[in-house]
């Protein structure tokens, strides 16, 4: 990992209103992009947001018909393309990917960096229009299935858990909205009020590009200034969230709907950011808690007492929260609740052994180490900086994890504060 990252650094520019970020490599065969587009998570916004890029992948004002967008790619030696909406901190980011393979690797006549990016570009920049909105049947279609998307989180149960509990805890602040919107509010979007949107988006987001491959920072600049039709102006800046939220008292949430297993999921706040110096302890409390097979919530909920199906925890570092989630029978609600507060005593009081240490450095290394074997985990890495602005290699993070110590944990583990207890249950009174 050393020498890799000795030779591959990220090359920053900007364009205009685009941050730029190329890693010249010949270690792929592939030239990996991403593009990443940011908006603080707000209420009248948020549904329409993650309506645009449905829309735009259905076809641009060169490739109109969505038959002849996917033609494209295939023209382009099957180049990939997608797209994810998810939030980070209070933000709501769009990512666009595309992957493309090296012209070095196939007999073409065309310049796929710059076909790729232009294609990018016109996806971005250049939508297909039709009477001062987006197409009809393209918006009408993508509305459809936005609604799809969320009503298949209502029948996932474990996730639609998981989102509540979120909801609940981050009541008043932006993070309790859903990236994919508000169901309520998809029907009273029109392509006239979309696209009025999507100027405003394109206006003000965040923009980073992200290029991974056999390439340098002039030649994506020289491209990218070809493919884009942006409006003059700087870059936008993500806020970082204040992750210091002190617990007045714990809420306490029972909702009911027709489930035959319980949803206990806890949410605690961590007060540590991504940008803070004790993020590689809290990477670790994470991982002992309930980050990994060998941690306590498996061990002591699942395993010893059997009281739940899963029992785990997540870390959000951008938002300094740490999640647990666990599956149990209705009846096991109380004794699941104590055990899972056991184990946070138990972290408080520095209950760790060698094993455990050694084990979740071992496990989170790995992670940081198969980084480098994947462009778009390198990409999504990165990133982080952007979002926070603090600096911190892979492999500066992987010597933190490995110096940090049962006293750095146990610091962290006094911050760690329960804030809200959720739990979904069926509908017949106990």
């Amino acid at each position: 990992m050393k020498g890799a990252n000795r030779v591959a650094q990220f090359e920053r520019g900007q364009l205009q209103r685009i941050r730029l970020h190329v890693l010249p490599t010949k270690r792929f065969k592939t030239f990996a992009i991403s593009l990443f587009a940011g908006l603080t998570l707000d209420e009248a916004t948020v549904t329409p947001v993650a309506l645009i890029p449905f829309v735009l992948r259905r076809g641009t004002a060169n490739l109109p018909e969505t038959i002849a967008f996917r033609e494209k790619l295939d023209d382009l030696y099957g180049a990939g393309f997608g797209f994810d909406v998810y939030k980070r901190g209070d933000s709501q980011i769009v990512q666009f990917r595309m992957d493309v393979i090296n012209d070095e690797f196939v007999s073409s006549n065309t310049p796929l960096l710059a076909e790729s990016l232009r294609f990018l570009g016109d996806v971005l920049t250049d939508p297909l229009l039709d009477n001062n909105g987006f197409h009809h049947k393209y918006v009408d279609a993508e509305k459809t299935t936005l609604k799809k998307r969320l009503e298949a989180i209502v029948n996932d149960k474990i996730r639609y858990a998981a989102e509540r509990c979120l909801e609940e805890m981050c009541a008043d602040e932006p993070y309790r909205l859903h990236p994919l919107g508000k169901l309520a509010d998809i029907d009273a979007i029109t392509p006239s009020s979309l696209y009025a949107n999507y100027e405003q988006w394109l206006d003000n987001a965040a923009l980073d590009l992200y290029v991974v491959g056999d390439t340098t920072l002039e030649e994506v600049t020289e491209l990218v200034t070809k493919a884009f039709k942006l409006k003059e102006g700087a870059p936008s800046v993500y806020s970082v969230p204040n992750v210091q939220h002190p617990v007045k008292e714990v809420k306490t949430v029972t909702e009911r709907m027709e489930v035959s297993q319980g949803k206990l999921n806890l949410g605690l706040r961590t007060g540590v950011g991504y940008e803070d110096d004790a993020y590689p302890a809290v990477l670790m409390y994470n991982g002992i808690l309930g980050g990994y097979p060998h941690s306590k919530l498996f061990l002591n909920v699942r395993e010893k007492e059997s009281l739940a199906y899963y029992a785990s925890s997540r870390l959000d570092g951008h938002k300094g929260l740490c999640t647990i989630q666990s599956g149990i029978e209705f009846a096991n609600y109380d004794r699941a609740v104590v055990i899972i507060k056991e184990q946070l005593e138990s972290m408080r009081q520095g209950q760790l052994s060698e094993l455990e240490l050694n084990q979740t450095k071992a496990m989170i290394s790995n992670h940081l180490r198969e980084l480098q074997d994947s462009a778009y985990e390198m990409i999504a890495y990165d990133f982080n900086s952007v979002l926070t602005g603090k600096q911190r290699s892979a492999e500066q993070l992987l010597e933190q994890v490995q110096a940090v110590t049962a006293e750095d944990i146990v610091k962290v583990a006094a911050r760690v504060q329960l804030d809200t207890i959720y739990f979904l249950r069926d509908r017949k009174e106990a």
